[in-house]
């Protein structure tokens, strides 16, 4: 499987009672896919995977893959705190024909080396998707992928790659370093660090801003590829102002505010994220018209 380029963490749209709206994700996959992404990644952490029920999960698996309808590869985050869990929401996103799964490493515990190692290798000996690994220890109480770690689990076929969300250079060129690049593909998962990480041998990013800009980050990658990279750097700096913006609220909330602000209407967070207060959403705002969003 050739996974590359940009792949956004897309939300999840609610409605005002906080029911998941089918519609505006389905809106919201058209829109991506206008805009030239390479890949569509439903339940990630931006997707509010936590809060959403197994009902819930399914449908947004199940709409995500028949509204693609094979125009880009479809992901789907399928981690949860148990090996036991990750393996049954796995099996349901191979019943719904998912092109890949991308595990988060198990959060709430803080697993040794070896239990990481050991709970990666049975998901994907018992599945024949193409698996992810996913490294984001601000989520996961400090709990990374270590490099090593990283290197073992590549050998195994269908453990295909990473995004590593740690915002730490130096470890992602390492996970590049160890890795076979003809099989497996590492992603950055900040969104700051985009063009850098292209340089020293990232296949693509998966990042949450491009829920809100992905002309830009489309257009980091597709500049890099030309090899423009003048261009490149010009939009990561007008991107990078927006992911700084963002931790104005707990996420996803402020995407979701920013979307809504653009009248992309994807709704709220689900609580107990809360809305952004009036002063918050006027920074964002004036955010969004100093990168000329708005």
């Amino acid at each position: 499987m050739n996974l590359h380029g940009i792949i956004p963490p897309v939300v999840t749209p609610m409605k005002s009672n906080e029911d998941v709206d089918v519609a505006g994700l389905r809106r919201l996959i058209d829109l991506q896919l206008a805009k030239g992404v390479h890949g569509i990644f439903v339940l990630g952490t931006t997707s509010e995977f936590y809060a959403l029920d197994d009902r819930e999960k399914q449908e947004v698996i199940a709409t995500a893959v028949a509204h693609v309808n094979g125009r880009c590869p479809v992901m789907a985050g399928t981690g949860a705190e148990s090996t036991r869990e990750v393996l049954r929401l796995t099996r349901m996103a191979e019943r719904e024909k998912v092109s890949a799964v991308s595990v988060i490493t198990p959060y709430y515990i803080m697993p040794t080396q070896a239990e990481i190692a050991d709970h990666y290798r049975r998901v994907a000996e018992n599945t024949s998707l193409n698996v992810l690994l996913y490294s984001n220890p601000s989520t996961c109480g400090g709990t990374k992928i270590d490099v090593e770690t990283v290197a073992r689990l590549a050998e195994i076929p269908n453990i295909v790659g990473i995004k590593d969300s740690a915002g730490d250079l130096t470890n992602l060129i390492e996970y590049v370093r160890v890795t076979p690049p003809n099989k497996f593909a590492v992603f950055q998962g900040r969104d700051t660090l985009i063009l850098p990480a292209l340089q020293f041998g990232a296949k693509g990013s998966v990042p949450g801003t491009c829920n809100i800009a992905p002309e830009l980050c489309v257009g980091i990658y597709e500049a890099f590829r030309r090899g423009d990279i003048a261009a490149a750097q010009s939009l990561q700096l007008r991107l990078s102002p927006l992911r700084l913006a963002l931790t104005i609220g707990t996420a996803p909330g402020a995407i979701k505010a920013a979307m809504n602000l653009l009248g992309l209407e994807m709704g709220p967070s689900r609580s107990p994220i809360a809305p952004l207060s009036p002063d918050k959403q006027e920074k964002l705002r004036g955010i969004l018209r100093q990168i000329n969003l708005l």
